[in-house]
């Protein structure tokens, strides 16, 4: 197992090299970089991306050799200066190389626009987006495996029927539509104004007392936790009743029921570690699928400041360095978790052996 956990470490560097060199190049040849959206703010065009949009002449232009949209009028050293600033006025491969020295040194750079540092941003955020993840996923866990094992238990009957029926209209309600049913009829809408519209905690959490704040905290993730979960837990619980039904039609269970088993210990004694067995090992992954990218338009419904909104709003800012930064940081972590799930199938059965599968 360590030959395997070593060779897996290793390809987490030219897999990671790959995804920024991917990225890297598509900036490339993507219009209205900072410079332009600083040339365009000083022109008073508002955003450059309006004059993109509109599809008009002068983006057109200022692809085919008259410089920024918008920065005519401009003295031509202002703008020289401000690409300098930005270390536009270096070739991409300098620069590229650059940032990958940088990131090697766990040096992220600063924000273009917050001047703030990428870590202390992301590090800023992190308390909302683990929040999400976090709940969403063990809720989803605690609901999805013993619905999944009584729906395999009792395969074909009024229950099943039913709760997949349930199962799949929860599925297909779109998880921002949802959490804005929650906003209507429980955050002061049309009807009962129980939870807070928006933030994570109060804004006088730090007066309050231990007991207290869990409290405030609690009564602020709830109703985004619960249009996270959603629909989570119907694949889950599909996944694990089917995974219940494979072990139980096998020769194993019948022998263990012919032996005079009873019903709990046969279900729970051996069924359930070969069952769960790609439900608990996929934990991680789960969770990371959560954090990273299912929060976006949670976050901006509930008016959280988490990892999705930064995402988004440095996206459309073109900020490279929080960009950058960030997708260097999550990729890493996004490797390291698919090394981790593979240990937790070894730890869920012990009798997993990927050195010899490799061989």
């Amino acid at each position: 197992m360590g030959a395997y956990i070593l060779r897996r470490l290793l390809l987490v560097i030219p897999t990671l090299f790959g995804i920024m060199v991917i990225n890297f190049v598509l900036t490339q040849f993507v219009p209205g970089g900072p410079v332009e959206q600083i040339l365009a703010q000083l022109e008073g065009s508002g955003d450059v991306f309006e004059g993109i949009a509109g599809g008009g002449s002068e983006t057109l232009q200022s692809q085919t050799g008259e410089g920024y949209a918008g920065a005519r009028g401009l003295p031509p050293e202002f703008i020289a200066e401000l690409e300098a600033q930005f270390g536009f006025d270096r070739p991409p491969l300098e620069r590229f190389l650059s940032m990958m020295w940088d990131y090697m040194r766990l040096d992220f750079g600063e924000s273009y626009f917050r001047s703030i540092g990428v870590l202390e941003l992301v590090w800023e955020k992190m308390p909302v987006s683990i929040s999400l993840g976090l709940w969403s996923t063990l809720i989803a866990y605690i609901i999805s495996i013993p619905l999944g094992i009584r729906k395999a238990v009792k395969d074909g009957s009024t229950f099943d029927t039913w709760t997949s029926a349930l199962i799949i209209v929860a599925y297909a309600i779109p998880g921002f539509l949802f959490a804005i049913l929650l906003l209507v009829l429980f955050a002061g809408g049309s009807y009962w104004q129980i939870f807070p519209l928006r933030g994570l905690v109060s804004d006088n959490w730090e007066q309050l007392s231990l007991i207290g704040k869990v409290a405030d905290y609690f009564w602020h993730i709830a109703l985004p936790v619960i249009a996270l979960t959603i629909s989570a837990f119907a694949t889950l619980t599909l996944l694990t009743k089917n995974s219940f039904l494979d072990e139980i039609r096998k020769q194993y269970v019948v022998t263990a029921r012919a032996k005079g088993l009873k019903e709990s210990r046969v279900l729970y004694g051996h069924v359930f570690r070969n069952a769960m067995l790609i439900v608990i090992a996929g934990f991680p992954s789960v969770f990371i699928g959560v954090f990273f990218s299912g929060s976006l338009i949670i976050e901006t419904i509930f008016s959280l400041d988490g990892l999705g909104r930064l995402g988004f709003e440095a996206a459309v800012a073109r900020d490279y360095p929080v960009i950058f930064g960030t997708l260097f940081f999550f990729g890493l972590i996004g490797l390291v978790v698919g090394i981790l799930s593979d240990l937790m199938y070894v730890f869920v059965d012990p009798r997993i052996d990927f050195e010899s599968r490799e061989t």
